[in-house]
């Protein structure tokens, strides 16, 4: 197990659902946690052997996406898509019938299209929820915030990204305290009608032409 995983494994906060440490009754395997953590660990063991263009940061993990995953801005479907960039393997940690996520769909549109290694990462990387409703989304908090950015910061450290790409407002702020290393871009998150932004700020970061998008 990656120091880094075994050291995220022991975050635990009030109303966070730790996907490396905790199973949820209703969808996860039997063994969910240890499959989501060994393939974090792999992940990031593949990222140290390679040269990462850059971590893109997210906000946290919904519990349509990251919390069943285990991986930030990545759902159900595109969940073996994400394994295959990085020549990894693992089964799913979930059972049942696929789920997605509007901000993974999107962010995988323009992925596919990328050849450079992305490592994708969130400011919180657990998912925080309502009192006594798991399967609901919130902001994290000032508190978690800070929590979020000491493992950020540990996570930069490890794999050395040419930059930092923050998508939405709440990552900018972020990755401008954590980028004085190295360059820093801020693009729209694709929700709430950002997605023609998005594109447009991803496809002119990376030269992507129209019509390559799968």
């Amino acid at each position: 197990m990656h120091e880094f995983v075994a050291a995220l494994q022991t975050t635990r906060l009030q109303n966070c659902f730790n996907p490396y440490a905790d199973r949820c009754s209703v969808h996860d395997l039997p063994d969910a946690p240890m499959v989501r953590a060994n393939m974090l660990s792999d992940l990031i063991e593949r990222a140290e052997e390679r040269s990462v263009d850059a971590i893109w940061i997210g906000r946290d993990l919904g519990y349509r996406g990251g919390r069943r995953t285990g991986l930030a801005l990545t759902d159900d479907v595109h969940f073996s898509r994400h394994l295959s960039r990085w020549e990894v393997a693992s089964k799913r940690p979930t059972t049942g019938p696929h789920v997605a996520e509007r901000t993974a769909s999107i962010v995988w549109e323009l992925l596919d299209a990328i050849p450079e290694n992305v490592f994708l990462w969130n400011v919180f990387p657990l998912h925080p929820h309502d009192d006594d409703q798991p399967f609901s989304n919130r902001q994290h908090s000032r508190k978690e915030r800070k929590v979020g950015e000491d493992i950020l910061s540990h996570l930069i450290d490890v794999l050395q990204p040419s930059r930092i790409v923050a998508v939405g407002n709440d990552a900018s702020e972020v990755a401008k305290r954590h980028s004085s290393d190295r360059s820093s871009v801020s693009v729209r998150h694709p929700s709430y009608g950002g997605q023609t932004i998005f594109r447009q700020q991803i496809r002119e970061l990376y030269s992507i032409e129209h019509g390559t998008l799968i």
